[in-house]
């Protein structure tokens, strides 16, 4: 089901913040980093930290870790409480500073955080866009949380805070992760996992570069009032074991607290197993779930909408993502995403039961971008598998227009179908994985998938007297397992649209890529002017071969 948004901006008080001014601050594309000297964690000197009054407490002092436990049993009580926004005291020349002079201020590497031997952690500086302050505590199995207490002398503040100094109260705005992926090269660190802003994080697989990002929960996404944005406000780092390291967090918003917990290991694919407990303060009419935000900006299908302006630009394609895949019982549905219409498209996807959604980067040729720096090829799909089900509810995606390529306007969530009340605990398991070039193992079944979406008007290729413009032509490709080489194969169609019809499909092989192709011509309803049709037409279309399906659900809106 597609149901139309009528949604504008975000909102920026009562705790909410734009999405748009978010993702500003987000990091840009991550390289190898080179980690020669690592800091001890046994050192007084980083280990000072000043008492901060605004940040939650665990109760009396404790000779042993943290548990999830410990952090769920610390959020259910932060819920009974009314939410206190966080203290504005960061000082003014941080507040002041622009997304270039906040990316000058720079970890110095010999200060880096030795996590066992072959993981690292660097802290980020508060500023501009990242006002709020986190606490990081690291802890081994034996002993206290150690507290990880700022000192100016950490960071190299950049040209524009030369000189300047703070106090430990000032903290960190978040941290990032770096791993040695060769075991022969323990001290070839490359960052692979980041916490920043809000409840956002990052994570990539092995040669691929960041791209989408994932967050803790979704609040209000899309709703008129504007969205809100609950926050990682502490985190304890455990010392790692074997290949992973354990990540706990504490979350507080004006609608809910939570706990969480991420066991990471890093490869190809990376993977946080994520675990969660989620106390509402009040009602939330929809809660967003495994939350996963992209850019789309334009694809393959031209500007994605008709009557969408185009982009001006020498690169043939600009996205981090360039579809939704939502796998139930039998069935794996592909919505290629879309920008360019006039108003937001809020876009629902039931599954009963939901095994698994996520955005993709399915396209992977260098020559689809033509982008140096911005390596669009290797950025990663992340896919949402969960552990226990979600319960009755569907995934949701928010196509927001952007003309903006630092703009993430693309939102993927569970949204559950029973009403998230106050008091009631809600309680999460799901896995989260990267995804680079498919086929891969954690998409099943081993279906063909769709590689590409083509629109354009039927009426270049097969004029019609007098001319019909609303006539459009499809042109969908499938690539992968299970299609006949064959190609004289009786392949049988199956196209449905909720409104209008499609005519004259045809299906045929195509040789230089092995795969199969099927062009469509739809037709919309014939209505008068005066009565229009109402809501989105839903279109649908897949490949079968001797009664069995071959194919991904290819789905699109009219």
């Amino acid at each position: 089901m597609n149901v139309p948004s009528d949604g504008g901006e975000d909102g920026s008080e009562n705790g909410q913040v734009s999405r748009r001014q978010m993702v500003r601050g987000a990091l840009a594309g991550s390289a190898g980093i080179l980690m020669p000297s690592l800091l001890d964690l046994n050192a007084d000197r980083t280990m000072a930290q000043t008492a901060d009054p605004a940040q939650p407490r665990l109760g009396a002092p404790q000779e042993r870790p943290v548990t999830y436990e410990d952090v769920v049993a610390q959020a259910q009580a932060l819920a009974a409480q009314a939410y206190r926004p966080p203290e504005a005291d960061l000082p003014p020349d941080l507040a002041a500073l622009t997304y270039d002079e906040f990316q000058a201020i720079r970890f110095r590497p010999e200060a880096t955080v030795a996590l066992g031997p072959r993981f690292s952690l660097q802290p980020f500086h508060r500023g501009g866009l990242h006002t709020r302050r986190v606490a990081i505590d690291f802890q081994s199995p034996q002993g206290a949380p150690r507290p990880f207490g700022y000192d100016p002398a950490l960071f190299d503040l950049g040209p524009s805070l030369q000189g300047r100094t703070y106090p430990a109260s000032l903290g960190f705005a978040g941290f990032r992760i770096a791993h040695a992926f060769e075991a022969g090269r323990p001290d070839n660190h490359e960052e692979f996992l980041v916490f920043l802003g809000a409840s956002y994080f990052r994570v990539r697989g092995r040669d691929q570069i960041y791209g989408l990002s994932a967050r803790g929960i979704a609040v209000g996404t899309g709703a008129p009032e504007g969205e809100e944005f609950p926050d990682f406000t502490r985190f304890w780092i455990d010392e790692p074991r074997g290949g992973s390291v354990t990540v706990l967090a504490l979350l507080d918003g004006p609608s809910l607290a939570g706990a969480y917990r991420f066991v990471v290991t890093p490869g190809e694919p990376s993977a946080l197993a994520v675990t969660a407990a989620l106390f509402p303060r009040r009602a939330i009419p929809a809660l967003g779930l495994a939350p996963l935000t992209s850019m789309f900006l334009y694809g393959e299908n031209g500007p994605g909408a008709r009557n969408a302006q185009p982009f001006d630009d020498f690169r043939p394609r600009v996205h981090d993502s360039d579809g939704l895949l939502v796998q139930a019982p039998g069935d794996r549905l592909w919505r290629p995403l879309v920008n360019g219409r006039a108003a937001p498209q809020i876009s629902a996807f039931r599954a009963a039961p939901l095994e698994g959604f996520g955005l993709l980067q399915r396209e992977r040729r260098f020559a689809a971008f033509l982008d140096v720096q911005a390596r669009h090829e290797d950025r990663p799909g992340l896919w949402v598998r969960p552990e226990a089900g979600f319960g009755a509810g569907a995934v949701r995606l928010f196509e927001i227009p952007s003309r903006e390529e630092a703009t993430d306007n693309i939102v993927a969530a569970f949204v559950p179908e029973a009403p998230v009340v106050a008091g009631r605990r809600l309680d999460l398991a799901y896995t989260l994985v990267t995804v680079g070039p498919e086929p891969a193992a954690s998409l099943a079944p081993p279906l063909a998938r769709v590689v590409s979406t083509r629109v354009g008007s039927a009426e270049r290729l097969r004029p019609t007297q007098p001319p019909r413009p609303q006539r459009r032509l499809y042109a969908i490709d499938f690539e992968g397992p299970g299609l006949p080489q064959d190609p004289n194969a009786a392949i049988e169609v199956s196209l449905s649209a909720s409104a209008g019809a499609f005519v004259e499909p045809y299906a045929e092989r195509v040789p230089q890529t092995g795969g199969w192709r099927l062009y469509a011509e739809y037709r919309p309803p014939e209505t008068p002017p005066e009565t229009p049709p109402t809501g989105d037409v839903v279109l649908r279309a897949r490949l079968s071969h001797a009664g069995r399906v071959l194919t991904e659900t290819w789905d699109g809106v009219a």
